[in-house]
């Protein structure tokens, strides 16, 4: 049986639950995926409204969830730009981001680290690896305080 042949008979909550069942989603993106499927945008409107009373749908769960699917591999910026094209409240995304915050420095580190492992001697090498940490959302004093870091471990190291 075919994914589509199953998902016909489904209602529209029905269809929201099996995508929320998979990962969670913004009330944004959910309301994308299920526009075509409602019969009225009234009807999704009160189906998302819904969903959130139920504790179904969250803001808060949804950014957690994105930061750490994307923390391992990010910056603050960049998920916090992720975050907002979800069009999500601060209020929803301030505690995840200051956790990221405060992590920052090390997952910069093992970042860098796992890409490149020793320090660049050539000023242009050194331009990469700091484009490199800068196009993964890290802030110039993060990647400052990584290159500096590395720096200290290579001098300590025989």
């Amino acid at each position: 049986m075919e994914p589509r042949s199953r998902l016909a008979g489904l209602s529209l909550k029905g269809r929201a639950l099996r995508l929320l069942s998979q990962r969670e989603h913004s009330r944004l993106e959910l309301s994308r995926k299920l526009a075509a499927h409602a019969e009225s945008p009234q009807q999704l409107e009160t189906l998302l409204d819904v969903l959130e009373q139920e504790k179904w749908l969250s803001a808060e769960r949804f950014a957690q969830s994105v930061a750490h699917r994307r923390g391992e591999r990010f910056g603050v910026r960049r998920i916090q730009q992720e975050l907002q094209s979800h069009r999500l409240e601060a209020g929803a995304t301030a505690e995840v981001l200051d956790a990221l915050r405060q992590s920052e420095r090390d997952r910069a580190f093992v970042i860098w680290s796992r890409r490149f492992g020793i320090l660049a001697t050539e000023p242009l090498e050194r331009a990469r690896q700091q484009r490199f940490l800068l196009q993964r959302g890290f802030s110039g004093d993060t990647i400052s305080w990584v290159l500096r870091h590395a720096r200290d471990m290579a001098q300590i190291e025989p």
